[in-house]
């Protein structure tokens, strides 16, 4: 799953990208409302952290312009102004969830995996597909109760999969949620990462669907 940070401190950008990255997630970078406002509204992210207090436009009016277009991706922010006001003012302006500075890291990447999983109508932390079981907190696969390795590009595969079980994911789609901005995003290695995952799955549980992409069957898991 691909998540945008926005936020200006370097060192707490930074630890946020670190800490998202151990989690499973691709993480792109924006240090500006400007460049935030466009990323948000081309990039396909799962969510985003948002600071409020940015440079060039204030979190806020970034926020408020991608709800404008349409762009409806959970958002959570970041702010060091902890009034109940500002919180008013932040969900009024269409933020899904809010955390006031500091917090705790653990805190904040469970925060923005509830916020995933609400957005796909998941309730649960475990995906479960028949026998298969995805625990997103521990990014952790089992295999009728057995623990089952999985490499951080194979995770974000199945996850993203996961979370879509039931409809056709196309091949450039996963690439854009696999691979962050800045890597190189060859559709082509994908192929090697579904076949890894296959090894590691139970038969026919990842479909092909030549010409597009792959889907997991809910109903045939």
């Amino acid at each position: 799953m691909r998540v945008l940070v926005v936020e200006d401190e370097a060192q707490l950008a930074q630890q946020l990208q670190s800490a998202l990255q151990g989690a499973g997630f691709a993480v792109d970078l924006a240090d500006n409302g400007v460049d935030a406002e466009h990323l948000g509204s081309v990039e396909p992210y799962a969510a985003i952290v948002l600071d409020i207090g940015l440079p060039r436009r204030d979190g806020l009016a970034v926020l408020a312009a991608w709800r404008r277009q349409g762009m409806d991706r959970p958002v959570l922010l970041l702010t060091a102004r902890a009034s109940w006001q500002e919180k008013v003012r932040g969900i009024d302006a269409g933020a899904d969830d809010y955390l006031a500075k500091p917090f705790q890291m653990e805190e904040l990447v469970s925060r923005l995996r509830a916020l995933i999983r609400r957005s796909a109508g998941l309730a649960s932390a475990v995906l479960r597909q028949g026998p298969v079981a995805l625990d997103t907190r521990a990014c952790a696969l089992t295999v009728d109760g057995q623990r089952v390795p999985l490499t951080g590009h194979e995770y974000r595969v199945l996850a993203f999969l996961m979370h879509h079980a039931g409809r056709t994911v196309e091949r450039m789609e996963l690439a854009e949620h696999v691979y962050s901005q800045d890597s190189d995003r060859d559709s082509n290695t994908l192929d090697v990462f579904v076949a890894r995952l296959r090894r590691k799955l139970p038969p026919d549980f990842i479909v092909t669907v030549r010409g597009l992409g792959w889907r997991i069957d809910g109903a045939a898991a």
